[in-house]
This record gives structure tokens, C-alpha cells and sequence, in this order.
């Protein structure tokens, strides 16, 4: 028997029982918390493989709502974006947020009490600071030598 379906489309408590490669587009879709962090540049140093984060936002990146303007079509505008799957996870953990949903679910921890599936409210990753809402700089504002002017620490 399987779980049962809530009206989201989503098993009850999933990410606490479902493998993520046994979940389901929409389940995998909905552990993003919609803080906007993976849509920020990041530098990386040739020499140690240390990435930092910056809050220079990718240009389809819209800071008041923490959302891909172009969701559907980013990769016509950004063929670079990566989309995460768990095919991919662990080439990307790297650079990925430590707060990320997907980090903490693939390494086995707890989703925070701010991620939307646990408080059921999406407003809550912005009112915890966690998000980039209104806190970012337009990446062709910013000449790219100049992106380390604008590196932030994590978590923000």
C-alpha cells in the first residue's frame, strides 16, 4: 500500500522516508525552500576548490520573490544553470548552500523549522533572514572582477 497523497500531491512528511531518488518530480521540486541562494554567483578558487557565495543574482533572478523569472526556459537565457536531480547531487554538493533543502536531505539531516514543508507557510524562509529577498545586486550591474566585493557569508 502506498502513502497516502495529501491535496498538495505530496506524501505526508516524505523527505523523512522517501529516498530522493524514489521521490517524485513534484516532491523533489517541492524540497526547494525558495531562499534563492543557488541563484546567486559564485566564485571559486582554482588553487583549493573553496566556493564562496555572493549576492551578485543571476540576471533572471527576481530578489523581491526569490524566483526564476524564466523558471520553464532558463536554460535558453542561462544554459549554465544547473538543475539539480539526484543524478547530479553529488557532483554539486559542493557549492551548494549549506541551508539548501536538497544538501541537508542528501547528507541525511533535518529540514529546518523555517523550510515551508515543515511550517506550511513559504513566507517563513524570508522571515528567518535565510533567503536573498531584497538583498541582492544584479549580476550586469557588477563588472565579474568586482563579484568579490560581494561575497556574503553563509548562512545569511
Amino acid at each position: 500500500m502506498s502513502d497516502p497523497i495529501d491535496r498538495s500531491g505530496l506524501r505526508p512528511r516524505y523527505w523523512e522516508t522517501v529516498r530522493p531518488d524514489r521521490m517524485t518530480q513534484k516532491e523533489w521540486e517541492a524540497l526547494c525552500d525558495g531562499c534563492g541562494k543557488c541563484c546567486m554567483n559564485k566564485l571559486e578558487d582554482e588553487d583549493t576548490a573553496e566556493v564562496a557565495l555572493t549576492c551578485v543574482a543571476c540576471r533572471l533572478f527576481d530578489d523581491a520573490t526569490c524566483r526564476c523569472t524564466q523558471y520553464d526556459i532558463r536554460h535558453q537565457f542561462v544554459p549554465e544553470c544547473v538543475v539539480l536531480s539526484p543524478q547530479n547531487m553529488d557532483q554539486n554538493l559542493y557549492w551548494i548552500p549549506e541551508t539548501c533543502a536538497y544538501k541537508l536531505i542528501w547528507t541525511g539531516k533535518p529540514l529546518f523549522d523555517w523550510h515551508p514543508l515543515i511550517s506550511g507557510d513559504p513566507q517563513t524562509v524570508h522571515d528567518a533572514n535565510v533567503s536573498m529577498q531584497n538583498r541582492t545586486v544584479a549580476e550586469f550591474e557588477i563588472d565579474e572582477d568586482d563579484w568579490e566585493d560581494h561575497i556574503i557569508e553563509e548562512p545569511v
